[in-house]
């Protein structure tokens, strides 16, 4: 393709520039407004933003609350307004005495009730219930919770004998802590809630770490000891009674029954003698064979001995012996 330099005349450079200048307004035209839609397209996009379920967006328009946005897409002029978006479900957690891993010693070690130096480590975990306290009543929600829980750890710690506090006082003193701190933050308008504070080490500095184990364990031994003798006597004195009881009922059994058999004893009696009074002669004679018959029907051998008989014989007779040696009867003996 020829341009128009390719012609023999001389060109007008004056002409030429002109003519480009004039093109190049032409284009820089139409890229002022196409930069500045661009520019209110992204500001635009920039002003939407999001608020997720369990979220509230703080609207702040040049530094003052102005309004609050709950779930979903909202608009904010840019600029002028600021959104801040809080988590109000999120239980969130800090830690005091140590960071991961890493022992605090200034935040760890505190004294107690009775002088002595422990060793103190808790983990909080709170969450947020008002997002416009948090936000502009605190500086640093984290920083301000983490110093107040040194302190109502510490307070609790001084009130206690370090025995409470390595052994069986260990629960109440998280219950006191728990308390203690969020009533200090509510002191200060915190919007935060502690739902918990948990002891993570409570024990003696590693100096003393040993004998104060041993003591520890020289307490445990002695509350085994204890409740295994509880345990004894209160399984013990239940079966103590109960074989009282079953005494008692044995005895009042037998009362019954020997009141019982001495009433039909009585009965008994009062029939045979009313048969009795009724025939003296062959009552007492059929009595009399009835005796005879129980008792000698206990006697494996008899010997029965006519009285004409008997009356010749000694008034002894060694029937024993004889019965021993031989079965023979006596002399008129049937």
């Amino acid at each position: 393709m020829r341009t128009r330099f390719d012609q023999g005349d001389d060109p007008d450079v004056h002409a030429v520039v002109a003519q480009y200048r004039d093109a190049v307004r032409k284009k820089l035209r139409w890229v002022g407004p196409g930069a500045a839609g661009i520019v209110l397209v992204l500001l635009l996009l920039s002003s939407l933003y999001s608020v997720e379920p369990g979220e509230i967006g703080v609207v702040r328009t040049f530094g003052r609350e102005t309004a609050k946005t709950g779930p979903g897409l909202h608009f904010a002029f840019p600029v002028a307004q600021r959104v801040d978006v809080v988590n109000v479900e999120k239980i969130r957690r800090i830690e005091v005495g140590f960071r991961g891993d890493k022992r605090i010693d200034e935040e760890a070690l505190m004294i107690t009730g009775d002088e002595n130096i422990v060793e103190a480590q808790v983990i909080v975990q709170y969450r947020i219930t008002d997002a416009h306290k948090a936000l502009f009543h605190l500086r640093d929600p984290d920083k301000a919770l983490q110093d107040a829980t040194e302190i109502a750890l510490r307070a609790v710690v001084g009130l206690k004998d370090i025995d409470d506090v390595l052994t069986k006082g260990r629960e109440q003193a998280q219950g006191e802590t728990r308390k203690m701190l969020q009533g200090l933050m509510d002191l200060c308008q915190s919007g935060l809630l502690v739902t918990e504070v948990k002891l993570q080490v409570v024990d003696a500095p590693d100096e003393v770490k040993d004998a104060f184990h041993d003591v520890v364990r020289a307490r445990e031994e002695k509350e085994q000891k204890i409740n295994s003798a509880r345990g004894y006597t209160a399984d013990r004195i239940p079966k103590s009674r109960g074989e009282a009881q079953k005494m008692l009922r044995a005895a009042e059994a037998y009362k019954e029954q020997r009141i019982l058999q001495a009433r039909g004893d009585a009965a008994k009696f009062d029939s045979v003698f009313a048969e009795y009074e009724k025939a003296k002669d062959v009552t007492r004679e059929r009595l009399h064979l009835e005796t005879l018959e129980r008792i000698l029907g206990k006697v494996e051998k008899k010997i029965l001995i006519d009285g004409q008989v008997g009356r010749n014989l000694l008034p002894v007779l060694p029937l024993g012996g004889l019965l021993g040696t031989t079965s023979a009867a006596a002399p008129g003996g049937r």
